[in-house]
């Protein structure tokens, strides 16, 4: 980073689960310049003790926490959490990076992509800086180059999201009925509600009275706030595939002006964030296992042009979804934040 000098006291808010787990790794890979170190979670987990760059460091109980002198404030504990702690550590003078939805919508709070619209974590009153879904996390970086030279005036997608975005529990439940049902046993859902393993679930988050989920709409108004443009329409459906790691999205667009294939590969080539992995043979597309998992880019492949619309294009975009739909975007908002943005 370019602001070495400068040091800061970084508090993590759910350092136990899988994001924040993710988040401290990243802080550690990136180096990012930290003086003070503050791990919280729940109650239960405070006075256990995480190893840090060769230092152990205790987690405290994010419910007794003062939080004066925390200057960045990493959140990842659920949007109830949030929005109960978030505005106290603001108000104590923090920059508050948060995962939930909890923030995403409101006028005064930027929902940012680091690589898409980074000026707009400047503009903070609340001292809130939101994250988006991840599902639209990995959309921006992919959409928005193509936006800005072509405009996008329709989007089509389809999600496949990995079974880790419905957190801890969820891995739990893939693992353990894959197991029963390759023992020929009886199985019972709980954290799904049907069958996860071998199967596929076109329903993510709560319906709304339109038909669609919350997941579903969440790449609506996502996507038309960090684009800046409500003109864009957005007909999602959102699907929890049997996959540990790595969303994955067919995604088809109508644009303004026409793109060819190679245009989109040649401006998408360029993209921060992004890496085409785009050959017309077997294996010459990206996966959520042998690419996507645990790297930071998102990967864009199958790019050809759409036979039924004289300006359509479909793309495949595979992302990590702990990694860069969560906690690597969190990490690099709080770069912007550190470099004075």
């Amino acid at each position: 980073m370019s602001n070495e000098a400068r040091r800061f006291h970084v508090a993590v808010v759910g350092a136990t689960g899988a994001v924040g787990q993710t988040m401290l790794s990243i802080l550690a890979e990136r180096k990012f310049p930290i003086s003070k170190l503050t791990l919280l979670a729940s109650e239960r987990s405070a006075g256990q003790q995480v190893d840090f760059e060769g230092q152990k460091i205790t987690i405290q109980d994010l419910a007794t926490f003062e939080p004066a002198g925390v200057e960045i404030a990493l959140f990842s504990a659920g949007g109830g959490i949030s929005k109960e702690f978030a505005p106290k550590f603001a108000a104590a003078g923090a920059v508050v990076i948060d995962n939930s939805s909890t923030f995403r919508y409101d006028d005064d709070v930027p929902l940012v992509v680091s690589e898409v619209n980074p000026e707009a974590a400047k503009n903070r009153p609340r001292g809130i800086i939101a994250n988006p879904n991840c599902s639209t996390m990995q959309l921006m970086p992919v959409l928005a180059p193509i936006h800005r030279e072509y405009g996008i005036e329709r989007i089509n997608i389809a999600t496949y999201q990995s079974v880790s975005g419905a957190g801890q529990t969820g891995m739990e439940e893939l693992g353990k009925q894959t197991a029963q049902l390759l023992g020929f046993q009886e199985i019972e859902p709980s954290k799904f509600p049907v069958q996860i393993a071998f199967n596929l679930i076109p329903h993510i988050d709560e319906f709304l009275d339109n038909g669609f989920t919350k997941e579903e709409m969440k790449l609506v108004w996502e996507t038309r706030k960090i684009l800046g443009d409500d003109s864009i329409l957005v007909n999602p459906t959102a699907v929890r595939v049997p996959v540990f790691y790595g969303h994955s999205e067919a995604v088809n667009i109508e644009t303004k002006k026409k793109i060819s294939t190679e245009q989109a590969r040649e401006l998408l080539a360029a993209a921060p964030g992004v890496k085409v992995v785009d050959e017309r043979k077997a294996g010459g597309y990206p996966t959520p296992v042998t690419h996507a998992s645990g790297t930071d880019p998102v990967y864009v492949g199958r790019i050809r042009e759409d036979i039924s619309h004289p300006r359509g294009l479909n793309m495949w975009v595979v992302a990590d979804n702990i990694r860069k739909g969560a906690a690597l975007n969190a990490v690099q908002v709080a770069e912007l934040v550190a470099n004075g943005g």
